[in-house]
């Protein structure tokens, strides 16, 4: 059939990127492509009939060509694309649709994950070859695209399910949360309380820990002195030499640490030590911490944070990186 070549103009043109005046409602002949929000192109081909009537097909029903028109205006196709995709081939720039079949579980979540494996499955035998084409490039953008769409609605089916126990354990930490806290902070205060007399007890203990072990210490030099002095055969000194020392041994025994303490067992209260720092020179605890791993991503943050930000820090230079995104 011997086809007007004039009329083919603006598609082409358009197929070159130089797209005409185009107006709503009055369509150009050619080949395009059209979809519907988060669904797979579909193409569209436009003619005028023998009797000068606007026709359209969309896949492979027909359609009124001026609607049609109004969305595959700016998504013109080759022939060979178009012949392509009719055939059920696809789009060189897009990736196929997952092969799910019709039969989805009515589980969100069963459903979900179908379509993530379909698309995974495809999308990790495409990656297998490096991208050398715009077409390639374009199919693993929109594939990147769809698997970001999967994630985002898998978050928010998440989220829907998980609410309801979000805010049952909201609801019981709300009714527990004062007779949790209150009696614990209470219990804190007293023991508070009781730091000042138990520190005197403690001193006082000390005190006479020190007293004692002086007296230990009187009593062996004691009994050291006089085994010393005694003949071997005054059994009498040697008696009181051991009888000193078993007092010294017994003044020793008093000497040992009490620590000061109250209440009863089961509910005792004792003076513990608690060990935490005390800065007192922050550049060398700085420099002393400098080869930690905790300190090396502290500083690494702060520091991103302040690149970022535009701050020049000392040490620090701007490093920029081109990835996909």
């Amino acid at each position: 059939m011997t086809v007007e070549t004039s009329i083919w103009t603006w598609w082409q043109n358009a197929l070159a990127g130089n797209f005409g005046p185009m107006h709503e409602g009055q369509p150009e002949q050619g080949y395009y492509r059209t979809r519907f929000k988060g669904a797979q192109w579909e193409p569209v081909a436009i003619w005028r009939g023998d009797d000068g009537e606007w026709l359209a097909m969309r896949g492979e029903r027909m359609v009124d060509a001026a609607e049609a028109w109004n969305f595959c205006r700016t998504h013109p196709v080759s022939y060979e694309a178009y012949q392509k995709a009719i055939e059920g081939a696809g789009w060189d720039d897009e990736p196929p649709a997952p092969a799910m079949g019709h039969n989805l579980p009515d589980d969100p979540f069963e459903a979900l994950k179908l379509e993530y494996e379909a698309e995974a499955e495809q999308a990790l035998a495409f990656m297998k070859t490096p991208i050398t084409t715009q077409d390639q490039a374009d199919k693993a953008a929109i594939w990147s695209k769809r698997l970001a769409a999967i994630a985002k609605k898998a978050t928010d089916l998440h989220k829907v399910e998980k609410q309801p126990h979000l805010d049952a354990g909201r609801d019981v930490d709300n009714k527990w949360r004062d007779l949790k806290d209150a009696p614990a902070d209470l219990s804190k205060k007293l023991k508070r309380h009781m730091d000042a007399y138990l520190i005197e007890q403690q001193r006082i203990e000390r005190e006479r820990q020190r007293k004692a072990q002086e007296e230990a210490d009187r009593k062996r030099r004691e009994a050291e002195a006089l085994a010393a002095q005694a003949d071997v055969s005054d059994t009498a000194a040697q008696a009181e030499a051991e009888r000193l020392q078993k007092e010294a041994d017994k003044q020793e025994q008093a000497a040992q640490a009490k620590n000061a303490q109250a209440g009863r067992t089961g509910a005792r209260v004792s003076l513990r030590t608690f060990v935490s720092a005390r800065i007192v020179d922050y550049d060398k605890a700085l420099k002393a911490l400098s080869n930690h791993p905790e300190m090396k991503a502290l500083v690494e943050t702060l520091a991103n944070r302040a690149v970022r930000a535009g701050v020049e820090i000392d040490g620090v230079e701007r490093f920029e990186e081109q990835r996909a995104a």
